[in-house]
């Protein structure tokens, strides 16, 4: 998903470790257009190193009835028209705008991390070097963050909850820039209000999430999710 931010992050200066073609080991690159390329879903982008390595993405079949059937991957008949929304957008954008975007996600990203690491009992996880991160409790804290999300949600905010460890996932885009001192704000009250009530590890999503956390069984995790599509999808 940095397909789309990397190389302009580089170009304003950033210090990004070297992930394209330039590494021996990288044979292709995937770039998603529907995330910081700001297209709709549905297009994508791949590059190969060379055009042999890319034949094996190919499908060719010459024994079929109604005569021979080649595509560019798997897929046969595909709708057009993410495709033009895509390459519409990336004309829209540019080079310009695409710079400038990034200069304004890495301004964001950068305030959100401060703010979250200025909260008692919280941290960002590794070193993220461009706008994707995680947070999650000091090694020290009894702090459920799973309970922290649950708050958030009912403020308005909806964080991603991961695991492995523990933690809630941010993306940052332009649209952040605006809400960056509200959302720090509500954290900073969300984490206090947990810390004071610890009995909402026990509620909503905070109990669920951390049940299958603690399940060492991760079988059991799968069935329990095919049950509860099952029960979506029954008559």
């Amino acid at each position: 998903m940095g397909g789309f931010l990397l190389p302009f992050l580089e170009k304003l200066g950033y210090e990004i470790p070297a992930f394209d073609f330039r590494v021996p080991g990288v044979t292709s690159i995937s770039a998603d257009l529907h995330k910081y390329g700001f297209a709709a879903k549905g297009a994508s982008v791949v590059l190969y190193r060379d055009a042999e390595l890319r034949r094996h993405q190919f499908f060719v079949y010459t024994d079929w009835t109604g005569g021979v059937m080649v595509s560019p991957s798997m897929t046969g008949t595909r709708p057009g028209g993410a495709i033009a929304a895509a390459w519409a957008t990336l004309q829209a954008v540019g080079e310009e705008g695409y710079l400038k975007n990034a200069a304004e996600i890495m301004k964001t990203t950068r305030a959100l991390q401060e703010g979250v690491k200025s909260i008692d009992g919280l941290k960002i996880s590794g070193q993220p070097v461009m706008s994707v991160f995680a947070v999650e409790a000091l090694s020290d804290s009894s702090l459920d963050l799973f309970a922290v999300a649950d708050v958030m949600q009912s403020k308005g905010w909806y964080l991603d909850r991961q695991q492995n460890p523990t933690s809630l996932h941010l993306m940052v885009t332009p649209a952040h820039a605006p809400i960056v001192d509200a959302f720090i704000n509500d954290l900073r009250e969300s984490v206090a209000y947990v810390k004071a009530n610890p009995s909402l590890s026990g509620e909503g999503m905070a109990a669920l999430y951390g049940m299958m956390a603690k399940i060492p069984d991760r079988s059991k995790v799968s069935e329990f999710l095919l049950q509860l599509m099952d029960e979506r999808y029954q008559s």
